[in-house]
């Protein structure tokens, strides 16, 4: 005989059952934070010093940074003082068991609440398909690129093994590598790969898009951006080669700006004003510090104005447009994009004028009045100079205003090894509204659904 049983509610899943958990745990040790810092509120006036040693560092930071001789100097021993006159006072005072109970309690907290939302709000990866392995891969590279990472590594003989030919580059003679590759190409390359920086592989990257030709990168430059963007293991380059004999394909985005390519950003102001400088590939810290007081506080810096799809930006001391946005965030994550494919710009604008906003940079981060963050399609950045020094991929340029900074997207197929570490899934900032909601949901009744079951006749 055939009967029916109807079900009124389901469980959740054990993907909501472990973020609902994560989530109360979060509110768990936000309460014993919260409780530590009561427990010392008997000596609230030694803990608000501690909130003010953290203003005063950030100002002594920014009186180090914008000025010269005895200003800097006085700045910067109270940049260090501060901090460590706040952690003798909590340690005399006997404060600091209820601090460092506070802080660890608030790290759990944040990082309880990130593993929820990672959990909650599954990744939406960039997508990839499957590809044959390439007939004619040609790779271009820079031997000096990472300290020589490329010789370290054996990469030249291991992509020869695997059939590719290998293009060297002779920096003595200046080599043009768009041209190089426009050249590979026309000699039937259906591959072009890079080991080098992110000037080098932006340049190529152009030219395969513009032939609709799979680009490869191996992490063989310094910071590896791109690659580390991409999931590629920046330890070893030479796994990039996987893509070779078992890749995939992905389509991201690439960067423009007045015609040139980027694949990581595009600096203007007080950053792009001192790479220009030529000590500043030798002596990075001392060539920024000799120039960042003129150019924060004096009259060397070139005055901008910039446009985010048109909307008008505050007029910034420095201005990072990115293809596709970086994220910023909390503590417990920065400086990575967990999307190369949004069609978006990324923009980062900076204003700090004086120690008070210093200070507020230090106590609210990129929320601090200062920061300006958005996502936009087109910048535009205008100045009343011939020239505006900008900084793409790192490289040291100056263009004619206006400078219009783009994004192409899709334009790039990227050929990536099928097996590789991944960019890990970047929560977004803790929401503790949302954290909360989460804490408190219940599993909610779902339609009644009949679900026939036959049973035998005795």
């Amino acid at each position: 005989m055939n009967t029916a049983s109807s079900t009124n509610r389901t469980e959740p899943s054990g993907f909501d059952r472990r973020a609902r958990a994560l989530a109360r745990l979060a509110l768990v040790c936000l309460a014993g934070a919260v409780a530590a810092v009561a427990a010392g509120a008997s000596q609230l006036l030694i803990l608000l010093a501690g909130l003010g040693g953290l203003g005063l560092a950030g100002a002594g930071l920014w009186w180090a940074l914008a000025h010269r001789g005895l200003a800097r100097l006085c700045g910067a021993l109270l940049a260090v003082a501060a901090p460590v006159g706040v952690l003798v006072l909590y340690a005399v005072s006997g404060l600091w068991l209820f601090a460092v109970a506070a802080l660890g309690a608030w790290a759990a907290a944040l990082a309880c609440a990130r593993s929820a939302l990672r959990r909650r709000r599954r990744p939406h990866g960039m997508r990839s398909r499957s590809v044959r392995p390439p007939e004619r891969p040609v790779l271009i590279m820079n031997p000096r690129s990472g300290g020589g990472k490329v010789g370290r590594h054996s990469l030249v003989e291991r992509a020869e093994a695997l059939g590719a030919r290998v293009i060297l580059l002779d920096l003595d003679a200046r080599p043009d590598p768009a041209a190089i590759a426009r050249q590979a190409v026309a000699e039937g390359a259906d591959l072009l790969g890079v080991a080098g920086g992110d000037g080098t592989q932006a340049l190529v990257a152009q030219v395969a898009a513009a032939h609709d030709v799979p680009f490869m990168v191996l992490a063989a430059g310094t910071r590896n951006h791109f690659a580390m963007d991409l999931g590629l293991d920046r330890t070893d380059p030479a796994t990039g080669l996987d893509a070779l004999t078992d890749g995939v394909e992905l389509r991201v985005d690439l960067g423009d700006v007045a015609g040139l390519p980027f694949v990581n950003t595009v600096s203007f102001g007080a950053y792009a004003e001192i790479v220009q400088s030529p000590d500043y590939r030798d002596a990075k810290a001392v060539t920024a510090l000799d120039q960042l007081p003129d150019l924060l506080v004096g009259d060397a810096a070139t005055k901008l104005q910039a446009q985010a799809d048109g909307d008008r930006l505050p007029v910034p001391q420095a201005l990072l447009v990115s293809n596709n946005p970086y994220v910023l965030a909390d503590p417990l994550g920065a400086g990575r994009r967990a999307r190369l494919d949004t069609g978006r710009l990324g923009v980062l604008a900076v204003r700090i004028e004086g120690a008070a906003q210093a200070a507020e940079l230090a106590f609210r981060g990129e929320r601090a009045s200062g920061i300006t963050s958005l996502t936009a399609r087109q910048v535009t950045v205008e100045a009343d100079a011939e020239l505006i020094a900008v900084a793409v991929d790192g490289e040291a340029l100056t263009l004619p205003p206006p400078v219009v900074c783009t994004v192409r997207p899709g334009a790039l197929r990227v050929r990536v090894p099928r097996q590789r570490p991944g960019a890990p899934y970047t929560a977004p900032s803790v929401d503790w509204r949302h954290i909360v909601r989460l804490a408190l949901d219940r599993p909610r009744p779902s339609p009644t659904t009949s679900t026939p079951q036959e049973h035998s006749d005795a």
